[in-house]
């Protein structure tokens, strides 16, 4: 129904980012859908150039230590993500000759690797028509299929929404072009109909562009992060990063004047296997 219009839509709107350029690998589509999970493309795409110079495939990868992929991973956004990554690319090479496999079931059974990602890489890495759902594609679709402004929770059965609208021909491109509509057009707060290749089938547009309801935002979750754990956690991070040698404690306690978050921040990054302590109670990233 859609695709008449938005690929040659997509045709004239692409961005030219990094991982569509030809040849790029299956294992660098991999990286570019963890790298990109809640991070801006502008932050991913120097990331993503260094290590893939650094490690061009699972197998250069899988032999890096866990410090050197904290440290080359920064600020990208969850840390824990980079050491699934490592993970990940351990279980490629062991099982897999060191080849990202195409199958979904396949990539889902791989660390670290959840229903997007597995879809994705099996979509753009090895053109399988397959339904690929990030925020954007369930926004597009809540909005022009089912009339609401919201993109609202993942769910199993927009999987099935998504594949009824695939063309049988130039699936994996529409998927992309899905994408693209709604990071460029069809955005969470100021969505541009006027430019959309979709207006005239929109149901949201034809519905009068009605707002969401006052369930519908009460259900809506705003993540802060200002004053949290997690923010806690990345400035011990920035200190373990740091520094090539294990730090003292005092090296900690100087981030964040709250003792009792600082400490349930410290022993929450030594459970999740990003911090270690040794015999003298120093602390540095695992090794």
């Amino acid at each position: 129904m859609f695709a008449s219009r938005l690929l040659p839509w997509f045709d004239l709107h692409e961005r030219p980012l990094a991982w569509r350029e030809p040849g790029t690998s299956a294992w660098g589509i991999l990286l570019s859908e963890v790298m990109s999970q809640q991070t801006p493309v502008a932050r991913v795409e120097p990331v993503w150039r260094e290590w893939m110079r650094r490690w061009p495939d699972p197998e250069a990868f899988a032999q890096a230590s866990p410090a050197t992929v904290l440290r080359a991973w920064g600020k990208l956004g969850y840390p824990r993500r980079a050491l699934r990554l490592l993970e990940c690319a351990q279980q490629i090479v062991a099982l897999h000759g060191g080849q990202v496999p195409s199958d979904v079931d396949e990539l889902l059974a791989l660390p670290g690797i959840g229903d997007y990602t597995a879809r994705a890489v099996a979509c753009f890495a090895y053109g399988r028509n397959v339904p690929v759902v990030d925020t954007n594609v369930r926004r597009v679709v809540r909005r022009a299929v089912e009339g609401r402004y919201l993109a609202g929770t993942a769910s199993k059965a927009e999987l099935v929404a998504v594949a009824a609208l695939l063309p049988p021909e130039r699936g994996p491109r529409f998927s992309a072009a899905l994408m693209e509509l709604g990071a460029l057009v069809c955005t969470a707060t100021s969505p541009a109909c006027g430019g959309c290749p979709l207006l005239d089938d929109c149901a949201w547009v034809a519905a009068g562009s009605p707002p969401p309801s006052a369930e519908e935002l009460a259900k809506k979750k705003v993540q802060k992060f200002t004053g949290t754990d997690r923010q806690v956690r990345g400035l011990i991070m920035d200190v373990l990063r740091g520094s090539d040698v294990a730090v003292p404690q005092a090296a900690i306690d100087v981030v964040w004047p709250d003792d009792v978050q600082r400490s349930r921040a410290l022993f929450s990054l030594l459970e999740d296997g990003l911090a270690e302590q040794d015999e003298r109670g120093y602390f540095h990233l695992p090794r």
